[in-house]
């Protein structure tokens, strides 16, 4: 089984700053960590591969700091690596980052399965897994807790559901998003980890992938940020005090006396 796990690397901290003239993250000199929700995804993908060989490719895009994302991806059992790197990509949203996602996926060629977490903690859309899905126009299921069946070209999956869950089956190849209630990431062993360090990492630029240059980074995104600003702080309350009844009454009044009609 030949799976793709697609990560982000994301700001450990939410103290992140913004470049004032593009209104996007400054993630240099950031401490950056994978997405918390991907590591539930890589994990998923190499228990998969250890029951049905196969092969776990791990894909981002980003700067070149985010080839130390990918090192911990092959230390917890991923085999390959690739990072999409160059400033023609940045700025993207998530539609011209899944663009991009699925330009690189159609490049690797044969896949029986996508793996990503369900949303990433710096943008919370959950909107990427399913927009690379729609572009390659394969089936996806969203939050899946739990992967029941891989047979015949065939999967069965539970999916969590606001009270319960549902059971789903698709053919291959599919694209899943995955919630941690799905497993129980491992530490890097220490074989992984010595391997991570001399591991190949593959580059790809927008010429190896030869997208639509009006489709990716910022100038091919279709929703912007106009203007980031801090909302004014509130002014302090008024705590009303008395019995129910005389609450109530003050409450009145004070709705009364704030609404001029």
């Amino acid at each position: 089984m030949n799976i793709i796990v697609c990560i982000k690397q994301v700001p450990e901290t939410t103290e992140v700053k913004i470049n004032p003239e593009t209104n996007t993250l400054i993630r240099e000199g950031v401490k950056s960590i994978i997405n918390p929700f991907d590591m539930y995804a890589i994990e998923e993908a190499v228990r998969l591969k250890e029951r049905f060989t196969g092969k776990v490719i791990v894909l981002t895009m980003g700067p070149p700091q985010a080839e130390s994302a990918l090192r911990e991806a092959i230390s917890l059992g991923a085999d390959e690596a690739i990072l999409l790197c160059d400033r023609s990509f940045a700025g993207s949203d998530t539609w011209a980052t899944s663009y991009t996602l699925a330009g690189a996926i159609r490049k690797i060629g044969f896949f029986d399965l996508i793996l990503c977490g369900k949303q990433a903690s710096d943008g919370d859309t959950a909107q990427v897994g399913p927009g690379i899905s729609m572009h390659l126009d394969i089936p996806q299921v969203t939050y899946v807790k739990k992967i029941e069946e891989v047979k015949d070209k065939i999967i069965r999956v539970e999916r969590m559901m606001e009270e319960g869950f549902e059971i789903i089956e698709a053919p291959l190849p599919v694209l899943l998003t995955v919630v941690k209630e799905i497993n129980e990431p491992r530490l890097p062993s220490l074989k992984g980890m010595m391997r991570a360090k001399t591991a190949q990492i593959t580059v790809w630029s927008q010429k190896d992938l030869n997208l639509d240059a009006q489709k990716i980074g910022l100038n091919g995104s279709p929703t912007q940020v106009v203007k980031i600003f801090t909302p004014p702080q509130r002014t302090g309350g008024q705590i009303l005090s008395g019995e129910t009844e005389e609450i109530i009454e003050k409450l009145a009044k004070i709705i009364k006396h704030s609404c001029p009609n």
